[in-house]
């Protein structure tokens, strides 16, 4: 294997035993019609069945595969996250086991990022999933993150992606964050650009997706907002939000003193008091949370060096 693979692609697996064989078979050929050395980087997320054993099996026949095995199942961010970290090509390409991505359509994408985009994610325009379980709420959760991030993709969910290194390199993953890579890359400027890719159904193995990774994608994507709009500057979001509560209660209180001391309206038993008084408190604890959320937000980027820009060249 060449000491400086042009590309990297990260395979995370997870009890796929039945599968590995036949995607090594089709994944090899694709990444030889590209122009460069290749590396392949399977990432066994904690397996239980025999995946690991058959990559060793497979290990041996082809020296361009390396195996990453985790002691648990960290799940499959994680694994791309520890891919990542070791891929040594410039171009990073990302697929997943079950088959049902085509590693036939690996040259089309490399070849529109060579257009000049950073980033080219799969759209599995016929997807072949069950419509109520599976294709319905990715359409309706596509729109959703596309309306949220501002980075409009029909399919935020096929693991099929191509990235450039420094996309890759400069981001940080947690919980279901691998699905959100374009949108959390876009505060670097970066140009995303999308391919129709063919999709198969699953023929062997068991499926891992379930409701309950539909609501961990929920809540990151609750994350990837601030981050996105935010995290450099969280007062202005906890601030405003605490203004409006301390205001409104404020002004709520102004009233109700008006009507007891001019218009004699007793107030023992109006709700609307207490009202005005948590108003007033929530701002002020709004605003507290975003003076703390400042200076954790400026003790991480500036004790871990983080910019808070991305420069792409400089000419001199």
């Amino acid at each position: 294997m060449s000491d400086n693979p042009k590309y990297s692609m990260v395979v995370p697996i997870f009890n796929e035993a039945e599968n590995v064989d036949r995607l090594l078979e089709e994944v090899i050929p694709a990444m030889e019609g590209l122009d460069g050395p290749f590396e392949v980087i399977a990432v066994d997320d904690g397996s239980t069945d025999s995946t690991y054993e058959k990559l060793k099996i497979l290990r041996q026949k082809e020296p361009r595969l390396k195996i990453i095995r985790f002691r648990g199942n960290f799940g499959q961010t994680a694994a791309f996250s520890a891919g990542f970290a070791q891929a040594l090509g410039e171009t990073i390409i990302t697929i997943d086991a079950d088959l049902q991505n085509d590693p036939a359509d690996i040259p089309a994408l490399v070849a529109k990022m060579n257009e000049g985009y950073d980033i080219v994610s799969g759209w599995r325009y016929d997807r072949q999933d069950k419509f109520i379980s599976r294709k319905l709420p990715s359409m309706i959760a596509n729109k959703i993150i596309s309306w949220t991030t501002k980075v409009h993709l029909h399919d935020y969910g096929c693991s099929l992606k191509v990235f450039h290194r420094d996309v890759v390199k400069n981001i940080d993953l947690y919980g279901e964050m691998h699905r959100f890579i374009p949108a959390v890359a876009s505060w670097m400027g970066v140009k995303v650009a999308e391919v129709k890719v063919n999709h198969r159904p699953r023929t062997a193995g068991v499926s891992k997706y379930g409701i309950d990774r539909t609501i961990r994608v929920i809540l990151d994507l609750i994350t990837v907002k601030f981050l996105l709009s935010y995290s450099t500057s969280p007062i202005q979001i906890f601030g405003l939000l605490g203004l409006l509560s301390g205001s409104a209660g404020f002004f709520l209180a102004l009233w109700l003193s008006f009507q007891k001391m001019v218009l004699g309206t007793p107030l023992s038993n109006r709700p609307a008091l207490l009202l005005a008084v948590l108003l007033i408190l929530v701002g002020v604890q709004l605003i507290s949370i975003g003076l703390l959320a400042e200076m954790m937000s400026r003790t991480y980027h500036e004790s871990q060096g983080k910019p808070i820009y991305v420069i792409k060249d400089i000419l001199e």
